[in-house]
């Protein structure tokens, strides 16, 4: 099972917000109960064409109508970029990208921690992972 987390770069630093990550981090989980463990596959660049990374907030409020077909069509590109993945995690999601990624068929799962890396976010939401 695939699973996507948004992070800065290739350091694999978490960032909570989804919609407006620079990267993805897809990681393939390996075992299950008590054994889980996680293999990274590879790091993918946010398609979205309509992101300013250069501010990386993770707290970025967007300014444009969210029922902007051009601006839902950016979303959709990130389902896309994540086909195969069967959950995200994160902390943040606008609307948008949590309807992109359900009509892909990725759930969202919600981090409320405060862990930096990746895979220790992984392994402190892995319970939620069916």
């Amino acid at each position: 099972m695939k699973i996507a987390i948004p992070v800065k770069d290739e350091s694999l630093t978490f960032f909570g917000n989804a919609g407006h990550t620079p990267k993805f981090a897809v990681y393939e989980m390996i075992g299950g109960g008590m054994f889980r463990s996680f293999k990274l596959e590879n790091v993918v660049d946010n398609p979205r064409d309509d992101l300013d990374h250069e501010h990386e907030d993770e707290e970025h409020h967007c300014e444009h109508d969210h029922n902007d077909a051009a601006h839902i069509a950016e979303h959709n590109k990130m389902g896309t970029a994540l086909n195969g993945c069967k959950y995200i995690v994160a902390k943040r999601a606008c609307k948008n990208t949590v309807n992109t990624m359900k009509e892909n068929g990725i759930t969202v799962v919600k981090y409320n921690g405060s862990g930096l890396k990746s895979e220790d976010i992984l392994k402190e939401v892995s319970a939620k992972f069916v």
